[in-house]
């Protein structure tokens, strides 16, 4: 099949005010967000944070019919409250939802199915809730890579000359490195992993045309990052109902392609619109909690330690009693005996070692047990995807 590529970034900022290019980018979304839910009912997964309260407010002033929910983690952060709070302002209904510890066993073989193994498979939370989520009625809006248009693409200062070094530190997980380097050598590939994906960073970037640093990160980012990760698990949505991305839009990448870098960074554009509802931006923003879009420049000492101290002692106590803190979902899914066991089971597997020798399997499942769970949970991860990719995919398997 022919492949040909149908848009290039660029970068053309336009010589306008703040104001003039906030007041084009409501205009453009409402109008995507206007087409996309005309005549449709819109289900709206809502977050703590920006993209998808952006969402809400367009859809709000829309008048759209709405059924929104969120998710959280068993015995984790309740963020559902915080997405309860915006749907209650917006008037949708409202459905929280739990990930629930060791669901990942009962669906694995059909996330694998979906997402054809480009993509680990602890991620996707949405796979949880996917029977409830095939209840609702409509069509989805997904704020899907929100967060990467109206951001910086990388941080002040950065040079031409640092932004494959920044670029390796965000893409590539230590231990995962590890994994990747001991695997090319033991599969006999010539060089290292490391030159070989360094050498596709840089083939990726000569190939936009863009000075800008923050806009070129940007850029690569979209174009490389989007469809290895985040489209990936867009099956799973659409195995439920049929999906819209009102960021993904043609005319939204166009558009991020002429605004000023000082305008995108910070998420400036999304805070100035959501201030145009004063309760929706007086919401807590998760990502600064237990601040919000007005006084989230106090996220620091020594406006933030009583908040800090509180947070802490809880998640100790609880800990006291044995209600460990999620924060990740492998948490949930490799942690405690039943899930050890079935994790073991695919890791331990001969269609796995057909693949990975089993002695590397051993050496990096006993780092995760014995060493650093957190940091080898994403190699325990990745063999856990190859074991499915094994099982499903790869017809060269004995």
């Amino acid at each position: 099949m022919d492949k040909n590529q149908y848009f290039k970034w660029y970068y053309e900022p336009k010589k306008a005010s703040f104001d003039e290019i906030l007041e084009d980018y409501i205009e453009l979304l409402t109008k995507i967000m206007s087409e996309q839910s005309q005549g449709r009912q819109i289900i709206l997964p809502l977050s703590g944070g920006l993209d998808s309260r952006s969402q809400a407010k367009v859809l709000k002033d829309l008048g759209a019919n709405v059924q929104s929910y969120s998710y959280e983690f068993k015995d984790g952060y309740p963020e559902t409250k915080i997405a309860e709070k915006i749907a209650q302002n917006c008037g949708f209904e409202f459905t929280a939802l739990k990930i629930p510890k060791g669901y990942l066993w009962n669906k694995i073989d059909d996330i694998a199915k979906l997402n054809g193994c480009f993509s680990e498979f602890t991620h996707p939370r949405q796979m949880a809730v996917l029977e409830q989520l095939k209840q609702f009625n409509g069509v989805f809006s997904l704020g899907h890579w929100g967060d990467v248009f109206f951001d910086r693409g990388a941080p002040e200062g950065i040079g031409h000359a640092d932004i494959v070094p920044m670029l390796l530190k965000k893409m590539v997980k230590p231990k995962g490195m590890e994994l990747a380097s001991i695997l090319w050598n033991t599969w006999g590939l010539d060089g290292t992993f490391s030159d070989f994906l360094i050498s596709r960073i840089e083939a990726a970037l000569a190939n936009i045309a863009i000075d800008n640093v923050s806009a070129k990160v940007r850029a690569f980012k979209t174009s490389q990052w989007a469809h290895r990760w985040t489209t990936t698990n867009l099956s799973v949505f659409e195995a439920a109902h049929p999906i819209t991305l009102p960021y993904y839009d043609d005319r939204m990448c166009r558009f991020i392609c002429t605004i000023p870098e000082s305008y995108l960074a910070d998420r400036k554009l999304q805070i100035a619109h959501l201030r145009q509802d004063k309760v929706l931006s007086n919401i807590t923003w998760q990502a600064q909690r237990p601040f919000n879009l007005n006084n989230y420049s106090f996220n620091r000492p020594p406006y933030n330690l009583p908040y800090r101290f509180v947070n802490k002692l809880q998640r100790e106590t609880n800990q006291m009693f044995g209600r460990h803190y999620v924060q990740r979902n492998w948490e949930l899914q490799f942690l405690g005996d039943t899930n050890d066991q079935k994790l073991r089971g695919f890791l331990f597997s001969q269609e796995l070692n057909e693949l990975i020798p089993e002695n590397i399997v051993r050496e990096f499942y006993d780092k995760f047990t014995n060493l650093d769970r957190v940091k080898y949970s994403h190699p325990i991860s990745m063999m856990l995807t190859l074991a499915l990719w094994q099982k499903h995919f790869n017809n060269f398997s004995s």
